[in-house]
């Protein structure tokens, strides 16, 4: 998200994120082929020509959206793994905030699951960048609990990633939105990352 200066600005940016959320939900319902750029634009009211304006096409909003959330991750990975905590605490919450994610960014997960195909080769190779850079911070702080080797701590963060990422393909749009799946998940990720070998 873009928080430029001028109203203008600010005007553009919030269309442009609006265009970015009806474009996450449209792919997630229809898949990638399945919506066109005049049903993101009319979701936004818009005209589908208008969606230009903000993107190059179809396949740069899709990158826009893969991409960019990616780094969202990463970069508020990295805040959480940075901030002053012990290696027990400091794992509590990156499980917490990646369960956050999860749950606030159904559709993104669905879209990134299957859509991923149609980036540019460009466009897969930054969000596979980002993914490698997010499991790292993951096992750097995983291996200050556990100490084990990074090949281990790769299979649990990735398990863990799995476990947490499936919410939305299985549970309904209800029960995701409700306090205590969010913490029953937690409970289930840390679990599953700090079980015995």
């Amino acid at each position: 998200m873009t928080t430029p200066g001028t109203a203008r600005d600010r005007a553009k940016a919030e269309r442009t994120d609006a265009i970015l959320a009806a474009a996450a939900s449209l792919f997630a319902a229809r898949g990638y082929s399945g919506a066109s750029l005049e049903e993101i634009g009319a979701a936004v009211g818009i005209s589908g020509p208008a969606v230009y304006r903000h993107f190059a096409g179809k396949q740069a909003l899709l990158g826009a959206l893969l991409i960019g959330v990616s780094e969202r991750l990463v970069a508020g990975g990295l805040e959480v793994a940075r901030a002053d905590a012990t290696p027990e605490e400091r794992m509590r919450r990156l499980v917490a905030y990646h369960v956050d994610f999860a749950v606030g960014n159904a559709d993104v997960i669905r879209v990134q699951d299957r859509d991923l195909s149609h980036l540019s080769s460009e466009g897969r190779s930054d969000v596979r960048r980002l993914q490698r850079a997010y499991i790292e911070l993951w096992i750097d702080s995983l291996a200050q609990v556990l100490g084990d080797d990074r090949d281990a701590l790769r299979l649990r963060v990735q398990a863990c990633f799995g476990l947490i990422n499936s919410t939305p393909h299985s549970t309904s749009s209800a029960l995701r939105g409700r306090v205590d799946t969010a913490r029953l998940l937690t409970a289930m990720a840390i679990a599953a990352l700090l079980a015995a070998g």
